[in-house]
Formats: structure tokens, C-alpha cells, sequence
């Protein structure tokens, strides 16, 4: 049996709805009336950076990150294919660049769609601290 299962059916157009365990996530590749595949992409890879970046500061004796905020924008080309990521993280603790720094690459490393995308998709991050 595989770890992930989810089922996707559309019952017309390009809309769909996915299973995925106990949760319906609607997607619409026109964006009309859901986020496109792209758009879940983007935010799927930030939803799970943003707890890797806190277990990287867990790592570094970082504990008391506070509020962290991830602003993504990316870029599509005339295919609307994905051709680039930017992760703009905000973190409420003032910490040095160099901190930042250790928990970005560790986080980097935890996170699973991260590993995931082909090299030129992964983000180009800036980290800000004291940023609330």
C-alpha cells in the first residue's frame, strides 16, 4: 500500500476536486473558482517550508522564532509553466544573518517539497527579522 492516496475527479470544465485523506481541496485550472495547480504548487511548497524553517530553528537553539510569515510570488513563462520561486520570510525574532542563514539551509533540507522540485523551481529566499 502506498503512503499517499488521493483521488481527483472532475465532473466537467477544468475544475476538480481532490481527496486527499479526510479533506476535499477544489482546484480550477483556469482560477476561476479555486487556485490553479500552479498557485496550489506555490503555496503547498511555502505551507511546508514555513514548519521545516521552524524545526531548523529548534535545530540551531532557536526556539522562540515567534510569528513567521512566508510572502511567495513566482513567475510563469508564456506556457504557464513555473520558471521561478521567491520566498520573502518575515520572523518576528532578531536574529543575525548568519542565524537565518543556518536555519534557511536546514530547512531547506527538512522540507519535503523542497527535495521535490526540479532545481531551477527552488526559491530564492530573504529572511527579515524583527518583523513584527
Amino acid at each position: 500500500m502506498s503512503d499517499i492516496q488521493t483521488s481527483t475527479v472532475s465532473d466537467e470544465g477544468f475544475e476538480s476536486t481532490s481527496q486527499v485523506g479526510d479533506f476535499n481541496l477544489q482546484i480550477d485550472a483556469l482560477g476561476e473558482t479555486g487556485p490553479t495547480p500552479n498557485a496550489t504548487l506555490v503555496a503547498t511548497y511555502a505551507s511546508c517550508f514555513l514548519p521545516a524553517f521552524r524545526v531548523g530553528g529548534q535545530k540551531t537553539g532557536n526556539d522562540e522564532l515567534g510569528k513567521v510569515q512566508i510572502d511567495a510570488d513566482a513567475e510563469l513563462d508564456d506556457s504557464d509553466d513555473l520558471t521561478d520561486i521567491e520566498f520573502n520570510i518575515y520572523v518576528e525574532a532578531d536574529l543575525s544573518d548568519d542565524e537565518f542563514a543556518a536555519i534557511t539551509d536546514l530547512a531547506e533540507d527538512i522540507c519535503h517539497v523542497h527535495d521535490a522540485l526540479k532545481e531551477e523551481l527552488l526559491a530564492d529566499i530573504t529572511v527579515v527579522g524583527d518583523a513584527f
